[in-house]
């Protein structure tokens, strides 16, 4: 694929050769109810968010792969609503399962799943999200949301507080001619569009229909977060659950 991933977080940024947009925040969202996401995971490099991502079971959390491009060790944390506070919890990760067939700088099969160095304790604030069962997409037009710690506008300022925001499954077909063949693939990618949607550093986080997390955050326009004419991209969780499963019940 030509369009670069999503990467990171605006400190990464001068690092890079390229010009890339690195999904961190909401755009046009409002501030999530404490801890209404317990799911929510923030990725983050040296202490400081990088990444968004989700806890799929005791044991493991979901992101996107090039999410460790330019931070090959990361912790996670959980249980957070304002990351400038403390009462959350900080876990090491124990091994890295980038999907096999992604490879930095593209976009296809951008997901990656986190074995945390131990067992999650789960209470109120610290709670898992289903993914898909089987394979399958979401009818064009459902209402879902996206959540997120990035920035909040273009260019703007982080937010230390979970912003979310609603959006719309775009049909596969219409995100195709905008994106273009060589760049999105319907069998693994799914489009969303909405008044609101995700920024810089908000890569790898759900886009959640109903109870279910059904994509992670990806990659869209490199110029403007929450673009009229170039949608939001997700890898499509249901098209890796063989691998899912495969990675998942190896733990020891």
């Amino acid at each position: 694929m030509t369009i670069i991933s999503l990467l990171l977080l605006v400190s990464l940024l001068p690092h890079l050769t390229f010009t890339a947009r690195a999904n961190v925040g909401i755009v046009n969202g409002r501030e999530a109810k404490p801890h209404s996401r317990p799911y929510m995971v923030s990725v983050q490099k040296d202490k400081e968010h990088i990444c968004g991502g989700f806890l799929i079971s005791d044991r493991f959390v979901m992101t996107a792969a090039h999410c460790r491009d330019n931070a090959p060790v990361v912790t996670v944390v959980l249980g957070a609503h304002d990351l400038q506070k403390k009462n959350s919890v900080r876990f090491t990760v124990d091994s890295y399962h980038q999907h096999p067939e992604y490879t930095m700088g593209s976009c296809d099969n951008d997901i990656m799943l986190l074995k945390l160095e131990k067992n999650v304790q789960l209470n109120n604030n610290i709670k898992w999200i289903s993914i898909p069962a089987e394979e399958g997409d979401i009818k064009a037009g459902s209402v879902c949301s996206v959540a997120g710690w990035g920035l909040l506008e273009t260019k703007g300022k982080r937010s230390d507080h979970l912003m979310e925001t609603n959006v719309t499954v775009m049909n596969n077909k219409k995100c195709e001619s905008k994106w273009g063949k060589e760049n999105f693939s319907a069998s693994q990618m799914m489009c969303v569009y909405g008044d609101g949607g995700s920024c810089d550093g908000d890569s790898g986080g759900p886009l959640v229909c109903g109870d279910t997390a059904i994509g992670v955050t990806s990659f869209g326009d490199p110029d403007l977060c929450n673009s009229p004419e170039l949608p939001e991209v997700y890898t499509k969780i249901s098209a890796y659950i063989p691998w899912i499963k495969n990675i998942i019940g190896n733990v020891n």
